[in-house]
């Protein structure tokens, strides 16, 4: 039998036992317990800072990053900056807010479109009924011009009619711009009257010097006509205004291989790098236009050249400098884009310049003292039976034949032109003048008198009625048929003196 000592003692011995396992597994839970809160209180920290790191980024991203980059498509030069902390970068919160960037900029860049589509059809129903009351007002000023013939109110309705056809240019202008038409249908047309056309629609047209080299009859198809006057108008306006008023803008017309050139040059202060860059780009018209894009005020004139471009298959390049300091601007027409009219059976405008390709003919009168002594050519021998250029005279080594040229027994030689007397000119046969020229004439000469009266010139009578206004070629503006009172009197002066007569 089991003595109850040892049944005591075993109990004993088996509750101490559990009270160690207990208490160590007591102690082992406490030391969990606190490791625990340890882990706890470090997540919360770690959570608490990310909470503010986020924070701080979301509040980085609302006022810096998203104004930014709203304000970037329209001003270039700004930055989006990146996120606060660099190591956010390629992490799911940095791909996460540069998505939000994206779709910002997706969304304005579309609303952006919206809005400037919505304002350039309103500009361009506004452009249009500024366009049809200038040309009322133009065709009131004409009939006035033609009613009266006081020479001080012809010369007031010719500089109100400038005016008018400036205001005119800078509607249509905007109108192209927002997407229209032209706004004019014109028939087939001398070049040289399109690029006239273009300076008469801009102040300071006498400051520009055109020089015409084309071969005689190049003309432009008649869809071509048009934009071509607009775009050499806004490129002369932009060489006058940033030129000084004392320099001249020189224009050259001529041909190249693929078509005619007709070259801009100024003496102005030129542009950067930057800006010729960015006027390339609109001239270029190979980017869409907003209105937002053009400055405040906005500058339509090279967004108007890049429209005309696109639509009409011609080249603007305005990327090299002027050899006179300033900006060279290249309007290139294809030959696609020209024709040919016929001078002789619809001759350019009066005011236009003469091309150097057409050649001199010698009068009739002129030329018979000519023919007595013919010049001497490669191969030919003197005509002994020829008569004596004049008795009496000695015959050097070399004499001097009666048109300019030297005996060098038989060589080759450069021969002059015989010059016409002034009397020969006027007693020769002139062409009959059209109806239009007659017209401009008349015009010319009306203007010249009025400016000789305010020079204190004596009375000659009463002054011709005044004569239309429109010359033959269809792009002609006003002012290209109907100068100055200064410029009128000195283009007489010149008509006068090549012509033979006297004033």
């Amino acid at each position: 039998m089991i003595e109850l000592p040892d049944l005591v003692t075993g109990g004993l011995t088996a509750g101490t036992l559990s009270a160690l396992a207990l208490g160590g597994l007591l102690l082992r839970s406490r030391r969990q317990q606190h490791r625990q809160r340890l882990e706890i209180t470090s997540l919360r920290t770690q959570l608490d800072g990310r909470s503010r790191a986020f924070t701080a980024e979301v509040e980085h991203l609302a006022t810096r990053r998203l104004p930014a980059a709203a304000r970037q498509p329209a001003h270039r030069h700004i930055t989006v900056p990146g996120p606060l902390r660099t190591q956010t970068a390629g992490t799911p919160l940095g791909i996460a807010l540069e998505g939000v960037l994206d779709g910002l900029r997706t969304e304005l860049a579309a609303q952006r479109t919206r809005i400037d589509a919505a304002a350039q059809a309103g500009m361009r129903g506004a452009t249009r009924e500024i366009q049809a009351a200038l040309y009322r007002l133009q065709d009131a000023l004409r009939a006035l011009q033609q009613r009266y013939d006081d020479p001080e109110l012809t010369l007031t309705l010719f500089q109100l009619d400038h005016e008018n056809e400036q205001s005119l240019r800078r509607a249509q202008v905007a109108a192209v711009v927002c997407g229209a038409w032209v706004g004019l249908a014109r028939e087939e047309s001398h070049l040289v009257d399109a690029v006239t056309g273009g300076q008469a629609r801009v102040p300071g047209y006498h400051r520009v010097k055109v020089h015409n080299h084309l071969r005689p009859g190049t003309a432009l198809v008649s869809h071509a006509v048009e934009p071509a006057a607009i775009i050499v108008a806004e490129l002369l306006d932009n060489a006058l205004r940033h030129s000084a008023p004392d320099t001249d803008v020189v224009v050259n017309l001529e041909h190249v291989h693929h078509g005619v050139c007709v070259t801009v040059d100024d003496a102005g202060l030129g542009m950067t790098e930057d800006e010729r860059a960015r006027a390339q780009r609109l001239v270029g018209g190979r980017e869409p236009i907003l209105l937002t894009d053009l400055g405040d005020p906005p500058r339509m004139g090279l967004a108007a050249i890049g429209q005309l471009t696109r639509q009409f298959d011609l080249t603007v390049d305005v990327s090299s400098p002027s050899p006179y300091g300033g900006v060279r601007a290249v309007l290139r027409v294809d030959s696609h884009l020209l024709s040919r009219i016929d001078p002789a059976e619809r001759p350019p405008a009066a005011s236009a310049p003469r091309t150097t390709h057409v050649p001199q003919q010698p009068d009739p009168a002129a030329a018979a003292p000519a023919t007595a002594a013919p010049a001497h050519t490669y191969g030919t021998e003197p005509d002994d039976d020829a008569p004596a250029s004049g008795a009496g005279h000695h015959t050097p080594e070399h004499d001097e034949a009666p048109d300019g040229t030297r005996d060098t027994g038989g060589l080759p030689q450069r021969r002059r032109r015989p010059r016409v007397s002034a009397a020969a000119e006027a007693t020769a046969p002139r062409p009959a003048r059209r109806p239009e020229e007659a017209a401009a004439a008349l015009g010319a000469l009306q203007s010249a008198t009025a400016a000789a009266r305010s020079g204190s010139a004596p009375d000659l009578g009463p002054d011709p009625a005044p004569a239309p206004d429109s010359v033959p070629g269809p792009v002609s503006g006003p002012v290209a048929a109907r100068p100055s009172a200064q410029d009128a009197a000195d283009d007489t002066e010149q008509t006068d003196h090549e012509g033979g007569t006297a004033r």
